[in-house]
């Protein structure tokens, strides 16, 4: 198993390991690659793109249970208002974020809002700074918190982490975030896990190029379209409180 499994090629529904196995997975992994570990960043550095946030909120300040699409650039550069037309919905992507900087920000980005839902994505530029696979896992626990603590009836739709061309040596760690977390919503009826990434797999690790711009890291037309048609049925069943 441990082969298919690194590789990307077992889908991430379709294995039932226990939380603590996966640790010990992230563990053994995280070992081999030397750079990676309990990493700080300076949430300051977003400043400006908040600032800009809420000077658009002063101008026109959205109605409350919206939906809010929040996290970093795959959220910032998506429209998501016509990827999810019928949708009331806010974008508050900024691009270069981690799952800390939506914590350090959260009653300046979230909280206002009191959004409905939530669609989150995060932890692809986290991995790639240097955290371990616990660290995020844990970030996004610490957000879920805030969330039930904040907002108790707010759901999350939580987009994995996705393979992509230019983070492929990274992708057994972020695999193992997504399972994480999936195992999470399993036990939590506030949080969905939408399987972006196994789609995005089906010719195999690194994705086809088709789904993505010349840089290999953001999604292109069709990586949105593909992602648009996963994330919206979850979505759908979230607002319907099913």
């Amino acid at each position: 198993m441990g082969a298919n499994y690194l590789s990307g090629k077992i889908t991430p529904l379709l294995v039932p390991l226990r939380t603590l196995h996966l640790i010990f997975l992230a563990g053994a992994l995280s070992a081999t690659l030397p750079a990676l570990g309990q990493v700080i960043v300076d949430s300051n550095r977003f400043d400006k793109a908040i600032e800009s946030f809420e000077a658009a909120d002063g101008k026109a300040m959205p109605g409350k249970g919206k939906v809010l699409f929040l996290g970093s650039s795959s959220i910032r550069r998506w429209d998501t208002a016509a990827a999810f037309e019928g949708i009331d919905s806010i974008n508050r992507g900024f691009g270069g974020s981690q799952t800390s900087d939506c914590i350090y920000f959260f009653d300046r980005i979230v909280t206002p809002y009191e959004p409905s839902v939530i669609v989150f994505y995060e932890g692809d530029n986290d991995i790639s700074a240097g955290k371990t696979v616990e660290q995020v896992f844990n970030d996004f626990q610490t957000f879920n918190s805030l969330v039930r603590e904040k907002l108790p009836e707010t759901k999350i739709v939580y987009i994995p982490i996705k393979p992509s061309i230019k983070r492929a040596q990274l992708w057994p760690l972020m695999h193992l975030v997504n399972q994480l977390i999936y195992v999470r919503s399993q036990k939590s009826r506030h949080l969905y896990y939408a399987d972006i990434a196994t789609p995005m797999l089906t010719t195999g690790m690194p994705p086809n190029e088709s789904l993505f711009a010349e840089d290999g890291l953001h999604l292109s037309d069709e990586g949105n379209a593909l992602w648009a048609s996963i994330i919206r049925p979850v979505l759908e069943k979230a607002l319907s409180g099913d």
